[in-house]
């Protein structure tokens, strides 16, 4: 009885204790035990593992500075769902079973960390804020306001960024193991504001708390690599030397040593052989064979620092075709030997192939990408317009050649092409080791320089090419098979062709890389038409390349040479007088004879704008001279459309003179040449709109000029344009069009908003509130539409009131404008809600972060769209 009455006490304690409301001793005793081993432990340990996956997935690119965070790979995370969703399902099971427990405030932190993982922006800053506001335990705010700042950090808001900063800063007790994470973040904090002294402060902190000696020789690694290119070689190499410490990875340890010979003191011939023998030592040795690129390549850079190019350039070259196991590092080779390219030789061409290869294995995503990208777009011009004279004048050369001479041209090439062919061959060849087959019958001489042929490469690649001389491009196949198929060809039964072992495959078949001499010979242009687009081409190139070489590359005399050509063997061309005028610029900057181009512009070209830059080359520049130009243009359109033409064209010419080249002169121009439509012949007319269609730049213009010139053209020409084209524009609308385009120009003049694509944008639907209140529920569908067609961008959207009349929905954040341009177009073509009207969705915009404070202030809505169209759009 007293056993019973025992148990029975005993059990009505413990079922007691299941409340999660009484808040008593045992109630509490009980859920703090449950809730951190049972939900928080089990919550924890699962996030741990996901964070391990992301950092054991992530490949380190020690050629680069290394980052403070390893990003979060958003694959991994997905592959990692039912992990995070379980972790998620632990944690609110002990804030929901056990309410009093002391582990609430901590489960809470760790869907955060979930929310974050997962990008869920929003979501995780509440969760951190909320703990930060509701917990009563020290270290776990702090902990819970250090995520919050990594998170504002990802997110570009450096102004709550900065809040945070300031608010930790003074918080008092903040334990070692948040001093360490906070001194991380903010050097993530730096890093992405591109402070590398700030990065260096913070980290070299961040040391002193460190507990993981292998996370301490990682950090001291990067600040070893960010002294380096402070060009603290000193403090680099003491760095160096502690990342090598705590048992890093091997891979870290090989860098370590290799980056710590670039930034050692040499002062004798000694010591550059002492660290060229330690080079050699790393290359033969055999832990380092997937490393082998790495150890020639920096080689070739110590190389480089000792001013021994051609020795460098061959270091590349091999480093190029040795194996390793980092494909970007490829791609910063070929960089390099473009720069070397670039800067050395001045070959502008070798640079643009070698950037193309960089580009091949260098994601888009690397910092570096978007840099070579935009050194390649004057190089792809100028090898595209080199590369096309050098074909063109080819072409029209051999045009004029009999056709004995032409076919006596292409066989050679063809020699020419096989004897290449057979070069790469004995290149690819590779010598193989003697061994003692080498002395058995069938494989004697089998070593290296071989005569046995189907180990011989060039001999293979000759015999396929004496074949293909003999016989033709036929199929490689045996006699015997040969006159079978031809006999059973006649009985109608035909076997399937069998290939022999021997014979090589299409792909790496050498005949097929040789041209035959037919397709050679068709290329050569035989009748006028096809010599006449060639030389339009000729004439485009010459002029093209001049420009790119003056403006671009700054070749004076490489451009002077092409632009000479062009006004000599073209001397009808349209694009004459800016050749001219290109022409006298260079001289000038040369110091050379620059008058001769100003009396052949006055003699040949005297309305031209450039006629009138070179006779005041003192004219004013800039935003006055185009206000005034606007100005002036405004009071010349209207003396026009009041019919003083004598008035309209004195102000035009005065201001032409007066300020030659500014963005309205096309304007200026085309309102001149309808005054020639007005009080000289229609032929003179007729001949000014072609030369201004011919050679003006602004597309709308161009447009302008077509019509008005379409009622001057004869009906044989109109017939041949569309339907749709031959009708002219309504000239009153004409004028309209050249009068507004100014007007719209001098209010983006006078805007306020500035033009900065590289930073941060957002994504801005504006609508009344009674609209917004009515679109109650778009969130949820712009964040379905966002988890769609932007899964990885952790885009969040939220709205706000600008001011009584609009409300309006933000999405964010896109890293620069191009990315938001990308969601702008995917969103207009694909977003559908009932919720959000056609004409509200038309009015959409993106905006920089700097315009939109702008924008906010001023609330100028209207001033905006003219901004977003002339420059967005």
């Amino acid at each position: 009885m007293r056993l019973t009455s025992r148990l029975i006490f005993i059990c009505s304690i413990f079922l007691g204790s299941c409340s999660s409301e009484r808040n008593t001793f045992t109630n509490r005793a009980f859920h703090n035990l449950t809730s951190h081993y049972n939900a928080y432990y089990l919550a924890d340990v699962k996030i741990n593992e996901v964070l391990k996956e992301v950092k054991s997935n992530y490949k380190e690119d020690y050629t680069q500075v290394l980052p403070v965070f390893i990003p979060i790979d958003s694959a991994t995370i997905q592959s990692s769902n039912e992990k995070l969703e379980s972790a998620r399902e632990l944690a609110s099971k002990a804030i929901e079973w056990h309410r009093i427990s002391k582990w609430v405030d901590d489960s809470y932190y760790l869907i955060g960390k979930i929310d974050y993982l997962e990008a869920q922006s929003d979501d995780a800053k509440n969760a951190f804020k909320y703990v930060n506001v509701k917990s009563k335990d020290r270290d776990l705010r702090h902990k819970a306001l250090i995520s919050l700042l990594r998170l504002y950090v990802d997110l570009s808001q450096f102004e709550d960024a900065n809040f945070t900063i300031d608010y930790l800063s003074k918080e008092s007790k903040i334990n070692e193991e948040n001093r360490y994470e906070l001194y991380r973040t903010l050097a993530y904090y730096y890093e992405k504001r591109r402070d590398r002294s700030g990065v260096i402060g913070a980290l070299d902190k961040a040391t002193e708390y460190a507990q993981d000696k292998k996370e301490t020789s990682r950090i001291n690694f990067i600040l070893a690599q960010l002294y380096q290119r402070e060009g603290l070689d000193a403090l680099a190499f003491d760095y160096y030397k502690k990342a090598q410490e705590g048992n890093p990875p091997y891979e870290r340890s090989f860098f370590a040593q290799l980056y710590a010979q670039q930034v050692a003191e040499l002062n004798a011939s000694k010591d550059l052989r002492k660290v060229r023998n330690y080079y050699e030592s790393l290359y033969a040795d055999q832990k380092n064979k997937d490393l082998k690129d790495v150890v020639v390549y920096e080689r070739a850079l110590f190389e480089e620092k000792q001013g021994d190019i051609p020795l460098t350039v061959s270091l590349l070259h091999q480093a190029a075709k040795e194996p390793g196991s980092n494909p970007r590092l490829k791609g910063y080779i070929y960089q390099k030997l473009a720069d070397i390219n670039f800067n050395e030789f001045k070959d502008y061409r070798a640079t643009k192939y070698y950037l193309d290869s960089a580009l091949t294995f260098i994601k888009a995503s690397d910092p570096s990408a978007a840099q070579i990208a935009q050194q390649k777009e004057t190089l792809d011009q100028y090898v595209f317009h080199v590369e096309r004279i050098q074909q063109n004048d080819s072409l029209l050369f051999l045009s004029s050649l009999s056709k004995e001479e032409q076919t006596a041209v292409a066989n050679q090439f063809i020699k020419s092409e096989e004897e290449r062919l057979l070069a790469e061959a004995k290149a690819k060849e590779k010598p193989k080791n003697s061994g003692i087959f080498d002395n058995l019958l069938a494989f004697a001489d089998r070593g290296s320089g071989s005569s046995f042929y189907f180990d011989n490469a060039v001999a293979m690649q000759q015999g396929a090419i004496t074949f293909y001389r003999t016989w033709g491009n036929r199929p490689l196949q045996d006699n015997w098979r040969r006159s079978a198929v031809n006999f059973q060809g006649n009985t109608g039964n035909n076997p399937q062709a069998t290939v022999d072992s021997t014979t090589t495959s299409d792909e790496n078949n050498p005949l097929n890389q040789l041209p035959d001499i037919e397709t050679l010979l068709a290329q050569i242009p035989q009748t006028a038409e096809d010599k006449k687009s060639l030389n339009q081409e000729l004439e485009e190139s010459y002029f093209e390349l001049g420009k790119v070489l003056y403006f671009d590359l700054k070749e004076i005399e490489r451009s002077i040479d092409n632009l000479e050509v062009l006004v000599r063997e073209y001397p009808n061309s349209s694009k004459k007088p800016e050749a001219y005028y290109l022409l006298y610029l260079a001289q000038k900057e040369r110091r050379g004879n620059f008058q001769q181009y100003v009396g052949r512009l006055n003699r040949e070209y005297p309305d031209s704008q450039y006629t009138y830059s070179v006779n005041n080359p003192e004219a004013a520049s800039g935003n006055i001279a185009y206000l005034q130009s606007s100005k002036n243009y405004e009071q010349a359109y209207d003396l026009y459309y009041n019919g003083n033409f004598g008035e309209s064209r004195r102000i035009i010419r005065s201001t032409l003179e007066e300020y030659p080249l500014t963005r309205n002169t096309e304007r200026l121009l085309l309102l001149d040449i309808m005054i020639s439509g007005k009080v000289e012949s229609r032929e003179r007319f007729k001949e000014r709109l072609e030369a201004y269609i011919e050679n003006t730049k602004d597309a709308g213009l161009v447009e302008l000029a077509r019509n008005m010139l379409k009622p001057l053209l004869p009906k044989e020409d109109l017939a041949s344009l569309n339907q749709s084209d031959s009708t002219a524009l309504d000239s009153a609308n004409l004028n309209l069009s050249l009068k507004d385009s100014v007007s719209t120009e001098k209010k983006l003049l006078d805007s306020p908003f500035k033009l900065d694509e590289n930073q941060t944008h957002i994504m801005v639907l504006v609508m009344s509130p009674e609209e917004a209140e009515k679109a109650a529920g778009l969130v949820g569908e712009l964040e379905n539409f966002h988890a769609k067609n932007f899964s990885n961008s952790r885009l969040r959207t939220g709205n706000m009131n600008m001011n009584r009349e609009n409300a309006i929905y933000i999405i964010s954040p896109f890293t620069n404008a191009e990315k938001a341009k990308e969601y702008y177009l995917k969103f207009m073509e694909n977003f559908e809600s009932a919720k959000l009207s056609k004409e509200l969705k038309n009015q959409a915009f993106f905006i920089s972060i700097e315009n939109f404070q702008i924008l906010n202030r001023s609330k100028n809505l209207e001033e905006y769209r003219a901004f977003f169209e002339a420059y967005y759009q």
